[in-house]
C-alpha cells in the first residue's frame, strides 16, 4: 500500500515565505525604524522603561524588537489574506496564475489558517509596549485597514492609495507605541511620524500605479479599480510622478521638524530622488518592459539609504 510523502519542512516554509513575499517586508519596515530611531533619541514616555535612558541599548532593543515583530505579523497576515481574497482573480490573469493558490502548492484553509494565526500574533505583540495601551486599541482597527486592502480594487481606484496608507502606518505606529503617553498629552508630538507617514504613503502609492500599468488591460476587462485601468497607462504614469514629487517635498521638510538631520541625510536625500528619476526613465507607456527593475530595483533600497542616513545624524 502506498504512504504518502509530506513535503519536508524547509521547503514547505519557504512556499508560505514565497506566498506572502516576506523579502518585501523591507519596504516598511525601514520607515518604522526610523520613527522609532527618531522616537527614543526624542526622549518622552516610555512609561514600561523607568530607570533607562532614553537612549539606552535596553530601551532601543525593546523598542525596536516589538517594532519588527509587530511589523512582519501585521505584513504576513494582510498579505496571507490578499493572496486568499484574490487568488480567483490571479488565476485568470496570465501574470498572476503561477502564484502558489492558483497552482495548487497550497490549500485555501492553509492560507486562512495563517491568516488567524498572524493577526493573533500581531495583536498580541502589542502587549509589548504596556502600560501604554495605545497599540493594543489600536491593534484591531489597523488590522481592519490592512485586511480590506484586499477588497478595495473592486470598489474604488484609489486603491493604491489605500495600500500606501497600509504602509504609511508603520512609521505613524512605530511612534505611537514608543511615545504614546507624550501623544496623549501633546498630539503636536506626532508630527515627525506623520511627515514620514504621508511620504511614504505617497512614495508607494507611486510605484504601486506604475506596477499596476501592467494589469491595465485585464483590470478594465474584468471590471476591476486602477488608476492605470481607468485613466489609462500614459496618464497614470504622469500621477505617479506627482504621487513621487509629494514625496521628496514630504522629505525635504523632516529635517524642519527634526533638526538634528544634516549633511548626512541630504546626501540620501539627492540618492532617493536620483533613484526616483531613474524608475521613472525606466518605463514608458509603449513600453512596460522593465517594470519589475523600476519596481524592486529601486523601491527596494528607498528605505534603507534612508534608514542608514538618518540613523547615522542622530545616532553618530
Amino acid at each position: 500500500m502506498a504512504t504518502a510523502v509530506s513535503e519536508p519542512r524547509g521547503p514547505r516554509l519557504r512556499t508560505f515565505l514565497e506566498l506572502v513575499r516576506f523579502s518585501h517586508t523591507i519596504f516598511a519596515l525601514p520607515f518604522a525604524i526610523i520613527a522609532a530611531l527618531i522616537a527614543i533619541r526624542w526622549g518622552g514616555d516610555w512609561v514600561g522603561e523607568e530607570g533607562l535612558s532614553p537612549t539606552s541599548p535596553a530601551r532601543l532593543a525593546r523598542g525596536v524588537a516589538g517594532i519588527v515583530l509587530c511589523m512582519v505579523t501585521a505584513r504576513t497576515a494582510a498579505m496571507a489574506f490578499n493572496r486568499m481574497v484574490d487568488r480567483t482573480i490571479d488565476a485568470a490573469n496570465p501574470r498572476t496564475a503561477s502564484r502558489h493558490l492558483p497552482r495548487g502548492d497550497v490549500g485555501v484553509g492553509e492560507v486562512l489558517l495563517l491568516v488567524v494565526v498572524s493577526s493573533a500574533a500581531f495583536i498580541a505583540s502589542t502587549l509589548i509596549f504596556l502600560p501604554n495601551w495605545l497599540p493594543l486599541v489600536l491593534s484591531v482597527p489597523v488590522l481592519a485597514w490592512l485586511l480590506g486592502y484586499s477588497y478595495a480594487k473592486r470598489f474604488t481606484m484609489l486603491a493604491h492609495v489605500w495600500l500606501g496608507a497600509a504602509l504609511g502606518f508603520a512609521p505613524v505606529a512605530a511612534w505611537i507605541a514608543l511615545r504614546g503617553q507624550t501623544l496623549l498629552r501633546d498630539p503636536v508630538d506626532i508630527l515627525p511620524a506623520a511627515i514620514l507617514g504621508v511620504a511614504v504613503m505617497a512614495w508607494v502609492a507611486g510605484f504601486d500605479i506604475i506596477y499596476a500599468c501592467q494589469d491595465a488591460a485585464f483590470d478594465a476587462a474584468h471590471g476591476l479599480q486602477s488608476i492605470p485601468a481607468r485613466l489609462g497607462v500614459p496618464r497614470a504614469l504622469r500621477l505617479a510622478k506627482w504621487f513621487h514629487l509629494v514625496t521628496m517635498l514630504l522629505l525635504s521638510a523632516l529635517p524642519l521638524v527634526v533638526p538634528e538631520l544634516g549633511w548626512i541625510y541630504w546626501i540620501a536625500y539627492a540618492a532617493i530622488a536620483a533613484l526616483l528619476v531613474w524608475e521613472h526613465s525606466l518605463v514608458r507607456p509603449d513600453d512596460l518592459s522593465r517594470v519589475n527593475q523600476a519596481f524592486f530595483s529601486a523601491n527596494a533600497v528607498i528605505g534603507l539609504i534612508l534608514l542608514a542616513a538618518i540613523a547615522a545624524d542622530l545616532w553618530w
